[in-house]
Formats: C-alpha cells, sequence, structure tokens
C-alpha cells in the first residue's frame, strides 16, 4: 500500500486554490433549521389582525416553537429543499362593547390569550394548505367563541400567505440563495480570445449534423425535465385483490386515511389524498391491467404523468405489481426539485407499505 500522498496522481482530487464548488457541481447540504426559525418568527410574530371590527382586537405575539427539520441541499447548482415542522405561534385577543361611533376606550369585556398550531408544514405538500388548529386557553364561553371565529375568518389567510413566502423562500434556496450563482472557473481574455477561432470552425463543420439531427435533438428537448419512475411490488394475495383495492374508494380511504374518489370506467376520474392527486382512467382490465393519467395539483397546469400497473401472478398466492410512470416533471409549480424522490417515496410508503400493513398482504 502507498504511503499517505505517494498514491497514483490519477485517483488524487488535489485542493483547488480557490476552494470552490465550480458550478456548485458536488452535493452540498446546508441546514436551514436556525435561519428557518428567524424567518418565520419575523413573517408571523406582532401582526395586527383585527383593530376593533365587530369589538375585537387581535394580535399575534411570538412564534413559541419551531420544531422538526429544514435543509437545502444543491446539486449541479439544482435546489432540493427539505423540511418537515411544526409551528405554534401565540396570540392576545380583547372584546369590548360597541358603540354607535365605534371602540369607547371602554375596558375590555374579555381578555384572553391563545395559540395557533400548524402541526405539519413539509416540502412533500408544498402546495396544499397546512392545517391550523386555533386554540384559546381557559375559556369555552360565546365571546371566546366569537374571537376564535373571527380569528379564523381574518387571520388564517394572514398566517397562510406568511407561511407560502417561506415555502417560496426555500424553493429558491434559503439562506443559500446567494451560494447558487453560478462560479465560474478563473479565465483569461486571452484564453477567450484563443478559443474563438477553433469554437466558429467548429460550429462550421457541424452545421450539416445539426441539421440531419434536428428531429432527434427536438424529441430529445421536450423530455427534458421529465423522468420515469419504475418499481416492482410483491404481496402475499391473488393479483386481483391488488387490483380491487386499488379500484375502490372505500378501502382507499381505510388504508390511506384520506379522502378518495374513484371511477371503475375508462374515462371516468378519480381524486386521491383529499384531491392532492386526480387524474382519468385510460385504460382497464381487471385483474391484469390500470393505465390512467396522473397528477399532483402542486404540479404546473396542464402536466399529467401517464401511471401504468401490470399485475401478475407468477405463483398462487403470490402478486407482483409492476409500476411504470413516465412523464413525472422534475420540478412543481413552487421550483421545489423534490417531485420524483417524493413520488417514489408516495408509492413505496403510503400505498404499498399501506396495502400489506393493513391488509396482511406482506411478504
Amino acid at each position: 500500500m502507498a504511503k499517505y500522498g505517494e498514491g497514483d496522481k490519477r485517483w488524487i482530487v488535489e485542493d483547488r486554490a480557490d476552494g470552490a464548488n465550480v458550478h456548485n457541481w458536488h452535493w452540498a447540504e446546508r441546514d436551514c433549521l436556525e435561519w428557518s426559525r428567524s424567518l418565520l418568527s419575523s413573517l408571523l410574530s406582532n401582526l395586527t389582525i383585527l383593530t376593533g371590527e365587530g369589538g375585537i382586537f387581535i394580535r399575534t405575539m411570538t412564534l413559541d416553537k419551531v420544531d422538526g427539520e429544514a435543509y437545502v441541499n444543491v446539486r449541479k447548482g439544482k435546489v432540493i429543499p427539505g423540511y418537515e415542522l411544526s409551528l405554534s405561534l401565540s396570540f392576545e385577543a380583547e372584546a369590548r362593547k360597541e358603540t354607535a361611533g365605534g371602540d369607547d376606550g371602554s375596558a375590555p369585556l374579555l381578555r384572553l390569550s391563545g395559540f395557533v398550531e400548524v402541526p405539519y408544514l413539509a416540502d412533500e405538500n408544498a402546495g396544499d394548505e397546512p392545517d391550523l388548529r386555533v386554540v384559546i386557553r381557559d375559556d369555552d364561553g360565546p365571546v371566546a367563541r366569537r374571537i376564535k371565529d373571527a380569528f379564523v375568518a381574518k387571520a388564517k389567510p394572514v398566517i397562510l400567505e406568511k407561511l407560502r413566502t417561506y415555502v417560496q423562500a426555500m424553493a429558491a434556496g434559503g439562506p443559500a440563495k446567494d451560494e447558487l450563482e453560478v462560479k465560474k472557473a478563473p479565465s483569461t481574455s486571452t484564453k477567450q480570445m484563443d478559443a474563438a477561432a477553433p469554437a466558429k470552425t467548429l460550429v462550421a463543420e457541424q452545421a450539416g449534423q445539426v441539421a440531419a439531427d434536428k428531429s432527434g435533438k427536438k424529441s430529445k428537448k421536450e423530455n427534458e425535465g421529465f423522468k420515469t419512475i419504475r418499481m416492482t411490488e410483491r404481496f402475499s394475495c391473488r393479483a386481483r385483490d391488488i387490483y380491487d383495492i386499488l379500484m375502490d374508494e372505500n378501502r382507499w380511504k381505510g388504508f390511506t386515511q384520506s379522502n378518495a374518489r374513484i371511477s371503475k370506467s375508462v374515462g371516468g376520474q378519480f381524486s386521491l389524498f383529499d384531491g392532492s392527486i386526480s387524474g382519468i382512467n385510460e385504460e382497464l382490465q381487471e385483474g391484469k391491467l390500470i393505465v390512467q393519467k396522473w397528477r399532483f395539483n402542486s404540479w404546473a397546469d396542464g402536466i399529467h404523468s401517464l401511471v401504468r400497473l401490470d399485475f401478475d401472478e407468477p405463483e398462487p398466492g403470490v402478486a407482483v405489481v409492476k409500476l411504470t410512470q413516465t412523464g413525472v416533471p422534475e420540478e412543481d409549480r413552487y421550483g421545489n426539485s423534490t417531485v420524483i424522490e417524493n413520488t417514489e417515496r408516495g408509492w413505496r410508503e403510503l400505498i404499498f407499505y399501506k396495502i400489506r400493513a393493513l391488509f396482511g398482504f406482506g411478504i
């Protein structure tokens, strides 16, 4: 074995003088949790929600809790944000007696405090509105309920808008945004001039080839930005059992714990996971094949992937499902680059795994 520093130079990556991750080619991860706490606190704290409308005054106070994880991965200059957070925001409210001339400055009828929880804010549902839970402390009377209703009506849209600002900031790179500028390796004007002449010659030489390959290149460009997902899953059951589960909205509701609407006819529509996924049945062969146009509502308008599920039973009591999903976009409408990863994980963990667990089809 060679001594340290004496190995074959072809296998040694020497330190660059400028220390640069040129063109952000290498994988880099940036912890964004503290940055997220700071940004969310600045967005959500000390917001005036109501100033006397209906005799109610509401103001947010402090962001008391931001738990979970948040990070940004950068690979080849592309941003891949990841975050799973739970938040708790405190607020104070007062109810005063209304007068014809407005608030008379009298003592409040009721002064109370509460908090709003966001139990799950995550990159996988960046296109959906997160749940908000409003809690009033130590009072459940009619005035307190009126304050809670006013908070839901007036504060919820404001809070959701602030959360969208955070989601967009993470999609843009979070604290690593400034690092995403392409860093070009040092070059001199002389090198650029020397390269210009052969470059022109090369263009001229390739002109004929470009024309010849025009149709092929067009086809390649049309597929840029899209990927294909493939996976094979085995179950201890008949192939028909898996087919029936995937086409039955009541069993979908059972194993996903979410709303579902599924047509069992070709050309019929379906909606899954509370409307997060929707599409149309293109081809159905009972117990053998499901082909669907399929999309997340967070994808850009007009984009549909094609899902093909082939069902086989190579031996009695063993079902094999082959999934092929083509035309899956690499990014959603918000610029998040986790679409492929989240779609694969959704099929594996939220669908196939849950079917095995609930119906006892594990192998």
